[in-house]
């Protein structure tokens, strides 16, 4: 099974539009070879980008990771986040390695400042270039920054080869729409979508529940996790990482990238989950 969506980076590089995220994979050990093989049928699915950070678990999620692509490290788009306190000079360099070697692999590529902290942005991107060069890091982003961090990355030297600005967007979480996701596309930059499915709706409990969600998937034949992953794609610009930790979970994330929502369904989710008329901070999690 292929995906049949694809979003393009800039550099021109094709990446399926549902990837596979990690958060909160490899905490426990009971489930370590469960989540190898979820992450390793993903694959086989055709979602074949990976994304993680060395704070995820401390590194373990890294170390899971590892595991699971050990072989075929070449059929992998690998993503990992430096934290904000990494996020310059040697500390920069260093965290990298560190990933590098739980991951197994001897480049990232794509590396992203998992958020803004006090490091000033000219310093991280000054060393995730070094880091390009260095060839541990094929390509750099950013996640968590809204328009206004944006528009000061993008002021800066080389701050115009920033592929990509992760962030939370699902269905109950539309605040992006009003601005960072219009300023994204306009500057060919696709958003990373994470936690697309609300951490399973518990972000906003009334989403699975919704009459309109329930008879979208009713129509489609689908599950409303699906349901949630194909309207976050729907725009041709953003990728949806979502976690899954069994086989079940892959296969119900990779056949979501086929679900094409009518304009009818698409008036109905818009209307019961509108997106806000108003300026409001980012969502976080």
């Amino acid at each position: 099974m292929n995906n049949t969506r694809y979003i393009t980076l800039k550099d021109g590089t094709q990446l399926p539009a549902i990837g596979q995220g990690t958060w909160n994979m490899g905490d426990d050990s009971a489930r370590k070879a469960e989540e190898i093989q979820a992450l390793q049928y993903g694959l086989e699915l055709g979602m074949n980008v990976i994304d993680t950070a060395e704070m995820y678990g401390e590194g373990r999620s890294e170390s899971l990771v590892g595991e699971a692509i050990q072989g075929r490290r070449d059929d992998v788009f690998l993503v990992s986040k430096v934290y904000p306190h990494n996020a310059g000079g040697e500390r920069l360099i260093n965290s990298c390695e560190n990933s590098l070697k739980r991951l197994g692999t001897d480049h990232l590529d794509l590396y992203l400042l998992h958020w803004r902290g006090q490091i000033p942005l000219h310093d991280t991107v000054e060393g995730m270039e070094k880091l390009v060069q260095q060839g541990k890091i094929r390509r750099w982003g950013v996640s968590n920054l809204d328009v206004e961090d944006m528009n000061a990355l993008l002021s800066l030297p080389d701050g115009k080869n920033c592929a990509t600005n992760q962030v939370l967007y699902h269905l109950g979480s539309r605040g992006i729409e009003l601005d960072l996701l219009p300023w994204q596309e306009e500057h060919q930059m696709p958003i990373m979508a994470y936690s697309p499915l609300a951490q399973a709706g518990t972000l906003r409990r009334e989403l699975l529940s919704h009459q309109a969600l329930q008879d979208v998937a009713e129509q489609q034949g689908a599950h409303p996790f699906q349901i949630m992953l194909a309207w976050c794609i729907r725009s041709g610009n953003v990728m949806a990482i979502p976690k899954a930790s069994s086989r079940e979970h892959a296969e119900s994330n990779a056949t979501a990238a086929a679900i094409e929502l009518t304009s009818e369904q698409l008036d109905l989710l818009n209307g019961a989950f509108a997106a806000p008329s108003h300026k409001v901070p980012l969502d976080m999690i």
